[in-house]
């Protein structure tokens, strides 16, 4: 795929952790980020969170850094169902569970139609005010998921304040 033809931007790279206060520890102990937003609750049923097509009570705690051009992004999961939870269910030490682009909002149908026409269904989603979130399982041809972050207007503003706040 060539992401220049989708209008795609590498934003993100996501680990699945089981003990996110002490992966914030290592990042900022083995790297010198210290700037990870405080430690954040997600409840995906209220964003219309789907896992599989169906709606997702997952919650889980997240944590984002914004370092090198990139958010580094720390998930556990608490309860529920949800591709994180089968991460660590599968992997229980954790690990990189997925990678983000971002793209306009306007661009984001667009998106989802190349990878559904590449034979990639969408395996979860959720809406929140700053970003639609689809994930695609990607794992077979890169050995992780792809989240694609159709980004709002609002979302454009929350961004530059975190890559300023952070």
């Amino acid at each position: 795929m060539d992401n220049t033809n989708m209008n795609l931007n590498l934003t993100q790279i996501a680990w699945v952790v089981k003990d996110i206060e002490l992966a914030k520890s290592f990042f900022q102990q083995m790297f010198g980020i210290s700037n990870f937003s405080k430690t954040m609750i997600t409840r995906l049923k209220e964003c219309d969170g789907t896992y599989y097509g169906e709606p997702s009570d997952a919650e889980n705690y997240v944590a984002l850094a914004y370092t090198d051009e990139v958010f580094l992004e720390l998930i556990q999961p608490i309860s529920g169902k949800s591709i994180f939870k089968d991460f660590i269910d599968n992997n229980p030490a954790g690990g990189v569970q997925h990678i983000a682009y971002s793209t306009p909002i306007a661009n984001l149908d667009k998106v989802i139609s190349d990878f559904k026409n590449r034979g990639f269904s969408i395996i979860s989603s959720f809406d929140t005010p700053i970003a639609k979130i689809v994930f695609f399982d990607t794992r077979i041809e890169i050995g992780v998921f792809t989240e694609i972050m159709g980004i709002t207007k609002e979302g454009e503003i929350a961004v530059q304040n975190m890559k300023t706040q952070m």
